[in-house]
């Protein structure tokens, strides 16, 4: 079974009057452990497909399955529980807290969302920092940080949870070169060592390279 099934959906936005539609019609499956990314222009969909996908919207029409759920039945409630146990994200702005070290962070959700007790995190903190080679700066504070690292704190993150899913909305543009595709080889390595299926949106050609599979989308439509 696929682990995202998305089934004639279109998202349709109302302004006013006007309608816009954001995506028209898509159909496509995402497998396990799959390392994807949805590449097109400013405007051409990727956000929304991201946001229906991690359960943040709902389509307009159309199905959508994560871990064999159908969640675009789910209320708000349903879908904010699902994420919790389900998804995790990553940032392009990073979206550290700048009053709390990496570490904290890190522990972040597991206290939030999972309730793990304090033994439990710090070894699934110190595990998840290990793997992003971020052990040495746990005790630091975002503003000490460089950009990658930061968004290395950001991935191990979305790790610590231990999600099916990992959305990440262009991940890179604020970093430079290196650093973007150290973290997306980063999440690729991340991919391989614990089988999580990441799936991310960029425009740029280098990191498109570095996907598996890449899904095009121009004016809300699949090319």
């Amino acid at each position: 079974m696929a682990l995202v099934q998305i089934e004639n959906v279109s998202k349709i936005y109302q302004t006013g009057d006007i309608e816009i539609a954001a995506l028209s019609d898509i159909n496509l499956s995402i497998e396990k452990s799959a390392f994807v990314s949805f590449v097109g222009p400013s405007g051409s969909g990727k956000t929304t497909m991201l946001n229906l996908i991690g359960c943040l919207d709902k389509p307009t029409q159309g199905k959508i399955l994560v871990n064999g759920k159908q969640v675009d039945s789910f209320s708000r409630q349903k879908r904010a529980a699902f994420r919790g146990d389900v998804i995790g994200f990553i940032f392009q702005s990073f979206n550290l807290f700048p009053i709390l070290t990496a570490y904290e962070n890190i522990e972040y959700p597991l206290v939030m969302i999972k309730n793990e007790p304090a033994d439990k995190r710090k070894e699934m903190i110190l595990n998840v920092l290990d793997s992003v080679s971020m052990l040495d700066q746990k005790d630091k504070f975002p503003d000490q940080l460089s950009g990658g690292q930061k968004q290395r704190v950001a991935v191990a993150r979305a790790l610590v949870t231990q999600p099916k899913l990992v959305m990440a909305d262009e991940p890179t543009a604020n970093l430079d070169k290196k650093s973007s595709l150290n973290v997306i080889r980063l999440m690729r390595d991340m991919k391989d060592k614990f089988g999580t299926t990441f799936i991310f949106s960029t425009h740029d050609p280098r990191i498109m390279e570095e996907a598996e599979i890449s899904y095009t989308l121009d004016d809300g439509k699949l090319t």
